[in-house]
């Protein structure tokens, strides 16, 4: 757990290549986090979710009856996509935990700062007119600025060790 503890640490010294490794896989642990949470998010649409999204989509169509005609296909569109990220996340978590690189957690460092920024601006704007539903819940956006936050701090962890990974293998 130790190990784990100081792997994470933005000001830890990485000297030795288990460290590296551990440090590079901190970015797959967050990514796995993300899995568990679009999973949640994946069986919160399968739980009366699609049905609200499908609502929100009929109401901003408004008069218009080709785009009120759409909305179905839209839903299923939106919840087969979720289901894609889902796997498309475990997948780079897996090849991140067994061949560390430095591009992954780039990439999802980028995607996990845009979260947090369109997160931030998200509590800024007048919500009142939206409809209640269970991903929007104060507990649920609270819980998704806490897992963001995780996250940011394990991919720094995941780049640092990679780059330090690929400076001592480059070493020997």
């Amino acid at each position: 757990m130790s190990n784990w503890i100081k792997a994470i640490n933005p000001t830890g010294a990485i000297t030795t290549e288990a460290e590296a490794v551990t440090a590079a896989r901190a970015s797959a642990l967050a990514i796995f986090l993300g899995v568990v949470l679009g999973i949640v998010a994946v069986a919160m649409m399968m739980n009366g979710g699609m049905a609200a999204i499908e609502a929100a989509a009929t109401a901003a169509a408004g008069d218009n009856p080709q785009a009120a005609s759409m909305t179905g296909a839209i839903v299923q569109g939106a919840f087969y996509m979720a289901i894609a990220m889902v796997v498309i996340q475990l997948i780079l978590g897996l090849v991140q935990w067994f061949k560390p690189n430095v591009v992954i957690p780039i990439l999802f460092l980028v995607l996990v700062v845009y979260g947090l920024g369109t997160s931030a601006l998200g509590l800024t704007v007048d919500q009142s007119n939206v409809p209640q539903t269970a991903a929007n819940a104060p507990v649920m956006i609270a819980l998704n600025l806490v897992v963001l936050l995780v996250q940011l701090i394990l991919h720094i962890a995941g780049v640092r060790g990679a780059s330090a990974l690929s400076k001592l293998r480059k070493a020997n």
